[in-house]
């Protein structure tokens, strides 16, 4: 858009300035009755009108530089004038041609018609004025050809490369994305069904030891079974979008854990103290962080510590809050912890910019402590 802006400017300065040198023959005619003058001033003429008409039209251009030509030619009879208009309107050809070759033809004809005219007339200076100023004309313009196709093949490169970067960015983002949402998927789900599933089995295999000598037991065992799973459908729900988040009620988190430390008790027979506040309202976000991280500490509590007392505290901070899960179970090397629950947690808490930090020894039992920042969300 700039360019053919440009453009336009470039042919109202030529506009304005064939009009202007338009005036000066007629003024030359009035004043002198030969007949070389008259020549010169209808062609000058001639050549203005038929720039205008150019510039209406673009498909005349070919037309209108022949006649700038012709009319260089006749104006070249004018006592010590016509080389140095035809060094001016040089450039004419060039702006005007479709590409150098012709510039290069019809400049070259124009220089045959001046040069002819300005020997004839006696001024063999014009005639080597404007020899001089087409071969200046010629190496300039071809030059800036040059330099002009260069850069349009290097704009064109770059935007190709450009368009190539763009694409290889979209692509790199969607499969960041994917890989995002796959790391997001696996964790809700061993956070969520894998921990149910793990609680039905021990419960399943509790239920079938007890059937011969603990019918109660084993009625509640099979009942835990039963909540467990369905438990486990309503998370498959949400997992695929098709329920809300399960397990959570808008609002205070506190209902939620309740049930969540009662059931575990009913399940392994571990004894909880829960030291938890009356309310704590927080965001979606934020409760699902502290479930889940409740979740996942219970069930390492029940598959690893052989703990006999679990600690839960959750305490609001000035600008956090804190969940702190302590057992007195037989503990292990922090250092050496490798698996899929801690680094998930981990994870989990990194997102809403909170922190994970676990402490324990072999023998002394573990201590979780899960922090997040609140930002308004609590």
């Amino acid at each position: 858009m700039s360019d053919r802006r440009a453009l336009r400017d470039v042919h109202r300065w030529y506009t304005a300035a064939w009009l202007l040198l338009g005036l000066i023959p007629p003024v030359i005619a009035t004043g002198n009755d030969s007949g070389p003058a008259k020549t010169a001033s209808l062609a000058l003429v001639g050549a203005a009108l038929a720039y205008t008409a150019v510039h209406r039209a673009r498909a005349h251009t070919l037309l209108y530089l022949g006649v700038l030509a012709l009319g260089l030619g006749a104006m070249a009879a004018l006592p010590g004038g016509g080389g140095a208009l035809f060094v001016v309107a040089l450039p004419q050809f060039w702006f005007q041609s479709r590409g150098p070759r012709a510039a290069v033809l019809l400049s070259g004809g124009a220089l045959v018609a001046t040069a002819g005219v300005s020997l004839w007339a006696g001024s063999p200076g014009d005639a080597a004025a404007a020899l001089i100023g087409y071969l200046v004309s010629v190496v300039a313009g071809l030059l800036l050809h040059r330099v002009l196709v260069d850069a349009a093949a290097r704009a064109e490169a770059l935007a190709r490369e450009l368009s190539l970067t763009q694409r290889e960015l979209a692509e790199a983002h969607r499969r960041e994305g994917a890989a995002d949402e796959r790391e997001r998927m696996a964790r809700e789900i061993h956070d969520t069904l894998a921990q149910g599933f793990a609680s039905i089995i021990v419960l399943a295999e509790a239920a079938r030891a007890g059937l011969g000598g603990d019918p109660e037991g084993t009625e509640r065992r099979l009942r835990s079974i039963e909540r467990t799973a369905r438990e486990n459908f309503s998370e498959a729900r949400v997992l695929v979008g098709s329920a809300p988040h399960g397990g959570l009620t808008p609002g205070s988190v506190i209902p939620t854990l309740r049930r969540t430390l009662e059931r575990f008790t009913q399940d392994t027979g571990i004894a909880v103290d829960a030291d938890l506040p009356e309310e704590v309202d927080c965001d979606q976000q934020t409760r699902i962080a502290l479930l889940r991280c409740t979740q996942e500490s219970l069930a390492n509590v029940r598959k690893h510590a052989d703990a006999s007392t679990v600690l839960v505290v959750l305490a609001r901070q000035p600008d956090s809050i804190e969940l702190e899960i302590t057992d007195d179970g037989r503990g292990f090397v922090v250092a050496e912890a490798r698996g899929f629950g801690l680094d998930g947690m981990r994870k989990r808490l990194t997102e809403l910019g909170g922190e994970l930090t676990v402490t324990g020894s072999v023998g002394d039992g573990t201590r979780i402590l899960a922090g997040l920042p609140t930002n308004g969300r609590c």
